[in-house]
């Protein structure tokens, strides 16, 4: 049994004891410290209500999850706006929809079916930041709980909120409707038996689109692996291939990460799913300030030519964006950390390698919806096959390692040892350590496990052996230290 307490939420797989896995004490200990810290967030009146959002994905222990957490809130005396089986995308923007206090997310994203997580938003419809989390947390901890009086108890209104969402998505004057219809596309899509088998049907029918299903019975019956990596999209490359599609779409559980398959059954690439989409936006806006005369700054505001992604993520976003003139920004990784630079750079689009596609003229979240509606707004644009779409793109291979130790007490002891090896080199340490080789166009990003004594090893490189060849480097390095 596995609970994960973070400043992001709790997750953890269920049953087992309190504080073993993710028990139904545990649920309400942490429901209630969030009423707790919401209060102090956002103080009212006495005779002023408090509102919460409450979405989940399809997993099998979401029902009980749910009661669990409903039943805190009113007992709170919080009312709840249940918005039932919904993407993590939605239940953000249904925050907004109801100008509610906050929202709390019932998914373990891409985790296995015993696993589920609360995760938890503010007033935004976006996620707490660390100062926010930790303040939940150590509340949960203090046990210190008094409920409301019975005249007191919140009420429960249940509501769906796929088409508002899918509206918002449609109204986007970057998302071309009509040259979608018109493209005729057809597309296989694998829900992996979740919510994304509710909402991206209904998404691609708006929009025209032909769609083969591929596991979109949200039963929370996972078919594979739920994380879309290649490596778990057999069956839907085989489907793309079988239904002469002109792509497939993969989502995870909550519908937050995006992963595409080319016309030929082989990956798009999930680090790929963010720069194609970032390559549409920074292009038209581009040509739009060719046409206009205006500064590249002007054309797109209140946002500008500027992209931010996670320390992990891919180089190609970064070139691509200087390819027209733009500038990008490094975040830790994290979502929150990600739309915190973007905010501050007011970046026209942003994301994680992972698929995760933020588009702040919709939301400040990733959103699978959104991402794919702005992709194919382009491949109807460029008139081409998706794999020869991906040709265009700066080509790059990231390699992933580990290095388990014994004794955390050494990971500091190895991220001082691998700066000053590469002194020389252009560091980044904000979160962990990352060395980029310029001149080479190569990189490599050491992070520390939250909960393990693990340090994660990302390295990018032109090819596969490249990566491999640099992340060698730095795991003989910890190798000497290690002893």
């Amino acid at each position: 049994m596995t609970l994960i307490k973070s400043i992001s939420g709790i997750r953890g797989t269920i049953g087992g004891a309190p504080g073993e896995g993710l028990s139904p004490l545990d649920v309400v200990k942490f429901t209630y410290a969030y009423c707790e810290k919401m209060r102090e967030r956002r103080p009212k009146p006495a005779d002023e209500r408090y509102k919460v959002v409450v979405g989940k994905d399809a997993r099998l222990s979401g029902d009980m999850v749910e009661q669990l957490v409903c039943g805190t809130l009113i007992a709170c005396g919080v009312d709840v706006v249940k918005a039932g089986l919904c993407s993590t995308p939605t239940t953000e923007m249904a925050v907004v929809f109801e100008e509610a206090d906050g929202g709390i997310i019932l998914t373990a994203s891409h985790n296995p079916k015993q696993w589920n997580a609360l995760k938890l938003l503010n007033e935004k419809g976006e996620f707490l930041n660390a100062a926010e989390g930790a303040a939940v947390l150590a509340c949960a901890e203090a046990e210190d709980f008094t409920f409301a009086q019975v005249d007191d108890l919140g009420v429960i209104e249940e509501k769906d909120f796929t088409d508002a969402h899918l509206d918002a998505v449609l109204a986007l004057p970057t998302v071309d409707v009509e040259a979608i219809r018109k493209a005729g596309f057809k597309v296989a899509l694998d829900a992996v038996n979740s919510v994304g088998g509710i909402i991206m049907p209904r998404l691609l029918e708006r929009l025209g689109v032909e769609c083969v299903c591929v596991n979109c019975d949200p039963t929370g019956e996972f078919a594979h692996n739920p994380e879309p990596l290649p490596s778990n999209l057999v069956e839907l490359c085989e489907a793309v291939v079988a239904n002469k599609a002109d792509l497939g779409i993969s989502v995870d559980p909550d519908v937050d990460r995006l992963a595409l398959i080319c016309e030929d059954g082989k990956p798009f690439g999930e680090e790929y799913t963010l720069v194609s989409v970032a390559d549409y936006l920074l292009s038209r806006a581009y040509n739009e300030a060719l046409e206009s005369g205006k500064a590249l700054d002007d054309v797109t505001a209140p946002y500008k030519m500027v992209t931010s992604s996670n320390l992990s993520s891919s180089r190609a976003l970064r070139d691509v964006t200087e390819q027209y003139g733009g500038e990008y920004f490094a975040a830790a990784v994290g979502e929150v950390n990600v739309t915190t630079k973007m905010r501050e750079t007011g970046a026209i689009i942003g994301g994680e390698g992972n698929g995760g596609v933020i588009y702040p003229a919709l939301h400040y979240g990733r959103d699978a919806m959104v991402g794919v509606a702005l992709f194919l707004t382009n491949l109807a644009y460029r008139k081409m096959k998706v794999s020869e779409l991906l040709k265009t793109y700066p080509q790059y291979v990231i390699a992933k390692n580990k290095i388990e130790l014994s004794d955390s007490a050494l990971i500091d002891k190895i991220l001082d040892e691998i700066k000053n090896v590469y002194a020389a080199e252009d560091i980044n340490t904000i979160d962990g350590v990352k060395i980029s080789f310029e001149s080479r166009k190569e990189w490599v990003h050491l992070r520390r496990s939250n909960t393990e004594p693990i340090i994660r090893i990302y390295a990018e490189a032109a090819t596969k052996e490249a990566a491999d060849a640099l992340a060698e480097q730095i795991i003989g390095i910890a190798n000497k230290i290690i002893g």
